[in-house]
């Protein structure tokens, strides 16, 4: 139970108290601003506390977003303020500062006022909730209130609430397809009690059921699984905007929304893959490249958003002229839908999985994905070449932990071959040119492959061997990611052996989990994974070197099963350690803003 602490007497016929206790607060009155101090240290610490004026008018919902959002230690609008465990001890202080005596009436007259003033002193990241057209004010007469009641009643708060569940930069498809009516959805879920974590779950099986249907083969299965694909990402919407429309974060929810949706996805792949193979058709080849491009390109946005999140004199010519097309409206929507986000992308994969062939889905999917990564990526190389940006350390040490590099990388790093002139992204792209260059030459013996990977964990190494803070130093993590997904998937279609694409299949994939999972803990603010996950997972130039020397060493018989050991082996080690900390209090919720109201 949270605590609300009224700083006077309430107001006769106002709603507040009732407001308050429907927001699951237990409210206390102050008799004077001396014991607002006395009350707020009488709470329990383990407990969220709000100090509220008694004064206050407003909308129901511009105290729900005030009081009762978890992503925030603190949060103010006028006439109430709140504070979680982990701030509390800066509202005590500030509590404890409350003036007393003779000509301090106009310090404790409205006191949420003065005790915002002394949290924003403090560096505690106090959130100033932006309501919009909510109203939340502190009227000091009869007048001010009537005025005030008059603003709430004409603002439809549930009208606003249900606008605000809906992210505000959406692809069109979501935007216009599915929004309008997935928002009415996510407040029917709320209203029956259901939970985030609970329909994100319904549309992770509805998905698996999707590729299940998918993988019979059959017309009747292919067409299923087009419906049950689409009404999966109906419930990925929902799920995020039941969040926002009940506030219902949490760290089990920002990991599961993260992870779910590339699992869904490519689960799916192989659901097409085994239906088509059904039909005598093998396609594990196209879904394991369609995989391995869905990853890269997502790599590619990570570390380039990594590289400036937080950098300085971050402009350019190329950013201008983006923003710039940006306020024309019809642009707006055509870079949305070019760079094939996820509703697109399901769209079209239910449609052409419901009319056509697994095969011509993923000859869709791979041209698609290509383009749009060809468009994304040709736009940040240049306005990387074009901005004057002074990338921080913080940045620098995130696209080392994106790297994945291990302990090989980490001692190729401190040799003479660190020492040499070449940019990172020039030191890990010859590496990986020459890795391909040995993968290509399919008359040179299998051991060709093996100098190809040892030679890449040299120029591996030597890329990360200085800060990433140059301007295209972003590109080192997905080059590393091309590198080993290429790897895998040629070894794998080359060695000719039954199950070794799926094998191969089933190893990216748990690799790409690591890398996903190593994205968001970093945008969780936490950092990478520990150091002991990284080292037992070989780092990138480790795995490669051993599934070369595998590949040389077995027969193609042998290869699919130690791929298959490997897959299984990374994904428990992967996976236990990312559930444990996903699942501890340390974790924190990654943040989803909606529109602001």
């Amino acid at each position: 139970m949270s605590t609300a602490i009224l700083t006077g007497p309430p107001v006769a016929g106002s709603p507040l108290e009732g407001d308050l206790r429907t927001l699951g607060f237990d409210v206390r009155t102050a008799d004077d601003p001396a014991s607002v101090a006395e009350l707020i240290a009488a709470v329990p610490a383990h407990e969220r506390v709000a100090v509220v004026d008694p004064r206050f008018v407003g909308h129901l919902h511009a105290l729900r977003l005030t009081l009762t959002d978890p992503r925030f230690p603190a949060a103010a609008v006028q006439g109430a303020l709140t504070v979680q465990p982990e701030a509390r001890a800066a509202l005590v202080r500030a509590a404890g500062r409350i003036p007393v005596g003779a000509g301090t009436a106009h310090l404790t007259d409205v006191l949420t006022g003065t005790l915002t003033e002394s949290l924003d002193r403090e560096d505690i990241g106090l959130h100033h909730v932006d309501l919009g057209s909510l109203v939340a004010t502190v009227a000091l007469t009869p007048a001010q209130r009537e005025s005030a009641r008059e603003a709430v009643a004409a603002v439809d708060d549930e009208a606003v609430r249900l606008r605000t569940a809906v992210k505000s930069r959406d692809g069109f498809f979501t935007t216009y397809c599915i929004s309008p009516y997935s928002r009415y959805l996510a407040r029917w879920c709320a209203r029956r009690g259901l939970t985030p974590n609970q329909v994100t779950t319904a549309s992770l099986l509805t998905a698996l059921i999707a590729a299940g249907c998918a993988a019979t083969g059959t017309r009747g299965g292919f067409v299923a699984a087009g419906v049950l694909l689409l009404f999966s990402f109906v419930l990925d919407c929902t799920d995020g905007q039941l969040a926002r429309y009940s506030l219902q974060y949490s760290t089990m929810g920002a990991w599961l929304d993260a992870t779910f949706d590339r699992a869904k996805e490519y689960a799916y792949y192989a659901g097409l893959a085994l239906g088509a193979a059904r039909g005598g058709d093998d396609v594990w080849a196209l879904a394991l490249g369609a995989m391995v491009l869905q990853t890269c390109r997502h790599v590619v946005d990570f570390s380039f958003n990594e590289a400036n999140h937080d950098a300085t004199g971050n402009t350019s010519p190329t950013a201008a002229l983006s923003d710039k097309l940006d306020s024309v409206g019809w642009t707006v929507w055509v870079r949305r839908m070019i760079v094939l986000p996820i509703g697109e992308r399901w769209a079209m994969i239910a449609v052409l999985t419901a009319l056509t062939t697994p095969r011509i889905v993923f000859y869709a999917l791979l041209i698609g994905c290509a383009l749009a990564a060809c468009y994304t990526t040709a736009g940040r190389v240049l306005r990387s070449l074009t901005r004057r940006a002074r990338r921080t350390d913080r940045a620098a040490q995130a696209l080392a932990d994106l790297a994945d590099s291990g302990p090989l990388a980490t001692l190729f790093a401190k040799g003479p071959a660190a020492r040499g002139n070449m940019t990172p992204p020039l030191m890990a792209l010859a590496g990986v040119a020459f890795l391909m260059a040995q993968l290509a030459w399919k008359d040179g013996g299998s051991w060709w492959p093996v100098l190809g990977a040892a030679v890449y964990a040299a120029f591996s190494g030597a890329a990360v061997a200085r800060a990433l803070k140059g301007p295209l130093d972003w590109l080192v993590p997905p080059l590393f990611r091309i590198g080993e997904y290429v790897t895998i998937l040629v070894l794998a279609a080359r060695s000719d052996a039954h199950g070794a694409l799926p094998a191969a299949f089933g190893l990216v994939a748990a690799v790409a989990y690591h890398h996903y999972d190593t994205v968001y803990r970093i945008r969780g603010g936490t950092g990478a994974p520990p150091q002991w996950l990284v080292r037992a997972t070989g780092g990138h130039e480790g795995r490669i070197l051993v599934v070369t020397v595998l590949a040389a060493l077995l027969s193609p018989t042998g290869f699919t099963i130690a791929l298959t050991a490997l897959a299984v082996v990374l994904a428990l080690l992967v996976l236990i350690e990312s559930i444990r900390f996903w699942v501890s209090s340390q974790a924190p919720a990654v943040h989803d803003e909606g529109e602001p109201a």
